[in-house]
């Protein structure tokens, strides 16, 4: 018998044998990711950016390093159209498919989502948006808003106002107004304002923008003008957005005093009125632009350094660039977890990952994030990371940053986020939980 025959036989049985079974040399494990997304609907200009920016940050990962830890990341994009019983189809589906994690783009599929996350064991990542009750993690043990949630960045709208009149102080006798769309998300921060408002003397009014409104708005307007307040915060999204900057400019309300959320701070919102916008603020808790040697990752690996195509997805804008952030915060809880509990990983050990993320300024910048963020530390009962919040304004072309990082009032949101929290659970029947 040939030698190379031979050891072709000896081979064969050995593989029989189950020799080698347990070391398959080309076998991975691999997490699955599933990415909610919305290129159809009302809200789609925005939810693409979203989406074509957690892909990308996703794809950058698989093809750059291979995966994380050694284990493939999989993802399957399902389609919801901003609809929650949509959105609630895609969990179900995802579900079916081994998901790790929910993160769903959307308040109203956020608490949809929140009661089944402790029954089917998924996480849910809010990343600062949804339930801001999330954020004690004693009652919601499942769910996650890092790096700040609504009410946070609220508080720290005010205190950016209070700071520009020269202190909190300032404040008392002055009109705050707010306009936000009918939903649960644009009445979110309200409770938070109102609360602000006995405690530093402002006047607080809002106005509601129904969605059939959202691209008219002018008697939503001419109320506001004629109530004329110091300063006017935005909690909106989609169309709405530029509705409201255009008609800002149109009824001469001063754009340096119109601050959005930062749901209403992308280039879709600016562009229409160019410089007509200038001035116009919204907060954010990363930088924008592509400076990173992050996004010179992505470009290279996802778009094979092709600029133009790079761009086609809205590549280096706030809402894709936000996405990005997403995606990384996903898979460094992943790699914490992979970390303490091996290479294959479930839903309860990615919740694992969730509670002890530690993102810290040297870990950004290994991850070629340098100055795109800020760390992030999350605890078992802090899930929000109580992140500090920027300020960014429009120029006629693009977002700068005018604010150095605001920290939440958190003396003051903290309570309230538990007595939120702790009301909220009782709707589910939640217990407090005892390992905090």
């Amino acid at each position: 018998m040939k030698l190379k025959h031979l050891m072709f036989v000896l081979l064969a049985a050995a593989v029989a044998a189950g020799s080698f079974a347990t070391t398959p040399v080309f076998a991975k494990e691999s997490i699955f990711i599933p990415v909610f997304s919305y290129r159809t609907g009302p809200f789609s200009p925005g939810g693409t950016k979203v989406a074509n920016g957690h892909v990308a940050y996703l794809k950058m990962i698989q093809k750059r390093d291979g995966g994380v830890e050694g284990v493939n990341i999989k993802f399957e994009e399902c389609e919801f159209g901003y609809k929650t019983d949509r959105g609630v189809e895609c969990y179900e589906r995802m579900k079916s498919k081994g998901s790790i994690i929910s993160h769903p783009n959307s308040t109203g599929l956020t608490y949809k989502l929140v009661p089944k996350a402790p029954v089917d064991e998924i996480p849910i990542l809010t990343m600062g948006y949804g339930m801001s009750g999330a954020a004690d993690g004693r009652y919601f043990p499942w769910a996650f808003n890092f790096p700040t949630s609504y009410w946070s960045q609220a508080s720290a709208f005010i205190q950016y106002v209070g700071n520009e009149l020269g202190g909190t102080d300032k404040l008392k006798g002055k009109k705050i107004g707010l306009i936000f769309l009918e939903s649960g998300y644009g009445r979110e921060p309200i409770p938070l304002f109102e609360a602000l408002g006995k405690k530093f003397g402002y006047e607080f009014k809002h106005w509601a923008v129904p969605g059939k409104q959202m691209a008219d708005q002018r008697s939503q307007w001419r109320k506001i003008t004629r109530w004329n307040p110091d300063y006017l915060f935005m909690w909106g999204w989609g169309v709405m957005n530029p509705t409201a900057v255009s008609r800002a400019h149109e009824f001469g309300y001063p754009m340096d005093k119109f601050i959005g959320v930062w749901w209403s701070g992308d280039e879709l919102d600016t562009k229409p009125s160019g410089d007509k916008a200038k001035g116009y603020r919204a907060a954010t808790f990363h930088a924008p632009g592509t400076f990173s040697d992050m996004h010179k990752d992505v470009l290279k690996y996802v778009y094979n350094g092709n600029m133009e195509a790079a761009k086609k997805d809205s590549y280096g804008d706030v809402l894709y660039n936000r996405a990005m952030f997403n995606a990384m915060l996903i898979v460094e809880a992943a790699r914490t977890a992979i970390k303490k509990h091996g290479k294959k990983i479930t839903g309860k050990e990615m919740r694992w990952g969730l509670e002890n993320l530690n993102l810290t300024e040297d870990r950004l910048a290994a991850l070629g994030a340098k100055g795109f963020g800020k760390p992030i530390q999350v605890t078992c009962s802090d899930h929000e990371g109580s992140g500090p919040v920027l300020f960014q304004e429009w120029d006629g072309k693009q977002w700068k940053i005018v604010s150095d990082w605001i920290p939440p009032m958190r003396d003051i949101v903290r309570p309230m986020l538990e007595e939120a929290a702790a009301k909220e659970a009782k709707k589910w029947d939640y217990k407090k939980r005892s390992d905090c």
